[in-house]
């Protein structure tokens, strides 16, 4: 059966986890981005509307993570037709929720299902990741857990490197996200070029630890291990406004841990119960209107499924 529409939706991801940089990444449950492809007779591809991006991505196909993927999927099958997209943003930008992950996944997502799921799920990787790397290069700390959901090891950009892990019960996220963006590249830029073998082995030691408590559903464990980073949070502290009186909100209301989710601003409160995550995203809500910013301020579960297909016509 030949189909001409078809719609998707890809969940926010949160990379890093505090000592896992580029390493290690988690879908979060509830929000992220909608996409709707259809096949028009001329062999561009166009973007033709997106809703909730403010006007800031771009319209031009080359330029659109979105477009770049399906692009990519479509040469790799030899599909001469076109494609319309529409792309329903509920993330915002650059606010460490994975945003340009979600709108290449969502994309190819309802595009593989356009032309009969010739891939797997995981084979699809690839096509999300040519789109992500126009805004941070070739890492599929967003783009895996987007595509397949849960908590996932990221040890390079192939397909074998991913590896999930387990989401032990009670695992409870607080979020935040104040109306300061942070771009990635600049994020990036920020970070020091070189360690010494004191952090080194230090970081490792942690994402050890941090793996180890996953599989035993520490969260204890897993806490004291988020919050080990000697390496990327203190360099990206100075991007986070009021990160030092979010975490201790949020830890007064019951939180274990606190983290910057990706590049940030988002930031990420390890809970053990619905409850007090509620009240540590209120909390870490509460410090941002003391300083009179705007923030949106949630409590979620992890997505263990991922990208999905909505509708197909």
């Amino acid at each position: 059966m030949a189909f001409s529409r078809a719609e998707a939706f890809a969940p926010a991801t949160v990379a890093n986890m505090g000592v896992g940089f580029d390493i290690l990444g988690l879908a979060l449950g509830g929000m992220g981005d909608r996409a709707i492809v259809e096949f028009q007779d001329a062999p561009e591809i166009v973007i033709a509307d997106i809703k909730g991006d403010g006007g800031q991505l771009p319209r031009e196909p080359e330029r659109n993570v979105a477009s770049v993927s399906a692009r990519a999927f479509l040469d790799h099958i030899g599909e001469r037709r076109g494609l319309k997209i529409k792309l329903v943003k509920g993330l915002p930008l650059s606010s460490g929720l994975g945003s340009s992950a979600a709108s290449a996944v969502v994309t190819v997502m309802a595009l593989n299902a356009l032309v009969g799921e010739p891939f797997s799920r995981e084979a699809l990787l690839p096509f999300c990741l040519e789109g992500e790397a126009l805004v941070s290069g070739y890492h599929a700390d967003n783009v895996a857990p987007c595509l397949l959901g849960g908590i996932v090891l990221v040890a390079g950009i192939t397909v074998d490197a991913i590896v999930p892990l387990p989401v032990p019960e009670c695992f409870h996220l607080a979020l935040v996200t104040p109306d300061y963006p942070v771009p990635t590249s600049e994020a990036r830029a920020i970070l020091p070029s070189v360690l010494t073998l004191k952090q080194l082995i230090h970081q490792t030691g942690k994402v050890a630890q941090l793996v180890d408590a996953l599989h035993r559903g520490d969260l204890e464990a897993l806490g004291a291990a988020i919050e080990g980073d000697t390496v990327v949070e203190p360099a990206r502290a100075c991007l986070t406004p009021h990160l030092t009186e979010a975490r201790a909100a949020a830890k007064r209301a019951g939180a274990i841990a606190v983290f910057i989710g990706g590049a940030g601003p988002t930031l990420c409160a390890l809970c053990d119960c619905e409850s007090i995550a509620e009240r540590a995203a209120a909390e870490m809500k509460r410090v941002y209107s003391q300083y009179e910013m705007r923030s949106i301020a949630s409590q979620t579960l992890v997505d263990q499924v991922g990208a999905k297909l909505l509708k197909l016509d």
